[in-house]
């Protein structure tokens, strides 16, 4: 179950842990995303998405 959420600053090819925690917020759907599936991510918005999906969306609006 995830817990705790975390504080993180997105690179172009990574991203860094600022604060603990066990996961991250879909900025397009609220889902939790476990920091270990983390994949998809906007370093100018410094902002994560669930899938591909989410991310798409976001780049057409």
């Amino acid at each position: 179950m995830l817990k705790k959420l975390a504080k993180i600053k997105y690179l172009p090819n990574n991203f860094q842990v600022i604060q603990d925690g066990d996961h991250v917020i879909c900025a397009i759907s609220g889902k939790k995303i476990p920091l270990e599936s983390l994949t998809y991510w906007n370093v100018d918005l410094q902002e994560a998405y669930f899938s591909y999906i989410e991310a798409a969306s976001k780049r057409e609006k």
